[in-house]
């Protein structure tokens, strides 16, 4: 599966189970470390954790494992590193707070989504 093509898959996963503010950004020409991120919201750290969780389940039912998995503990900014895509899952107080698409948003690497409103 070609990175534009999970990035869309993990982002649709997601919004499924009612992530909000959802942004996938081709991120290839800025840093070498992942082609795609994907940032989304929950609304509780409750729903992070269920976000999460849910999305993992239905990689590893695919046989995609992330290499590395970080923030479950406080479950306030969580992020899955599968290689090609790293996918941020966010608390809305953290996202506003580190507000990581301003590092990485140039205005040309937003990828759109046909799933959403």
């Amino acid at each position: 599966m070609n990175s534009q093509k999970l990035a869309l898959d993990m982002a649709k996963v997601l919004y499924e189970k009612q992530a909000k503010d959802i942004l996938v950004l081709q991120v290839d020409h800025l840093t070498s470390i992942t082609d795609y991120f994907v940032i989304v919201s929950g609304r509780s750290a409750q729903s992070v954790r269920a976000l999460a969780e849910d999305l993992q389940e239905k990689m590893d039912a695919q046989n995609i494992f992330p290499r590395r998995k970080e923030g479950f503990r406080e479950s306030r900014w969580i992020v899955l590193d599968y290689a090609n895509v790293i996918v941020h899952i966010f608390h809305p107080e953290e996202r506003e707070y580190y507000n990581i698409e301003r590092l990485w948003l140039d205005g040309s690497n937003q990828i759109a989504t046909d799933f959403q409103d």
